[in-house]
């Protein structure tokens, strides 16, 4: 009965961070992200400060809740692909379910995309979720490699993560600069394409 009762907690708590995100989502693209601020955040999601940072550490902790869990995600798509892929394909190919989320919320996630690139503080937190991504998926790639995933004198594996995850910017910095519709899966394969060459 407690363990349900827990489980029905995190389900509430998910659904009102997922909430929230949205509205923070909207409000940043409708007024900017720097213009919008805490308290108007609050005001929209009618909910206290307190209540705020109960479900976030920050605004922009708010604004990527939608994708907090990606890179949980994207580990266990890349866990779950064939043993004969090598690495890099095995990456591109786990890559798949993140870049169709994208899509799916196309012009959002462009507009969304085209702030991050250029507030500087979002760019920030951006770089920084991929170095925490880096660190979650370095242990399956470097199985991949036939590396020991504790050596850090080995680049290998970090060096296939960070070139991936490059490739993920440039696609969508790439996508979101045309005006004209590309579908995102080929940018990242010409993206990936180009560093596997």
């Amino acid at each position: 009965m407690n363990r349900s009762g827990g489980g029905a907690r995190a389900r509430a708590r998910q659904a009102m961070q997922a909430q929230v995100a949205d509205i923070v989502m909207d409000l940043v693209l409708e007024r900017g992200y720097e213009e919008t601020t805490v308290e108007d955040i609050c005001a929209a999601a009618e909910i206290s400060r307190s209540t705020f940072f109960r479900y976030f550490p920050s605004k922009e902790a708010a604004l990527f809740g939608a994708s907090a869990d990606a890179g949980e995600r994207l580990l266990e798509a890349l866990v779950a692909r064939p043993e004969g892929e090598t690495a890099w394909v095995a990456m591109r190919r786990a890559l798949d379910p993140l870049i169709e989320q994208y899509a799916a919320h196309d012009e959002r996630v462009r507009r969304l995309t085209r702030l991050v690139v250029t507030t500087p503080v979002l760019a920030a937190s951006h770089r920084e979720k991929n170095g925490r991504w880096q660190e979650l998926l370095r242990p399956e790639i470097a199985r991949r490699l036939g590396i020991d995933p504790e050596d850090a004198s080995d680049p290998a594996a970090g060096a296939v993560i960070a070139a991936a995850l490059g490739c993920v910017e440039a696609t969508l910095i790439a996508w979101t600069s045309s005006d004209h519709e590309q579908e995102l899966g080929k940018i990242l394969d010409r993206a990936m394409g180009a560093v596997g060459a």
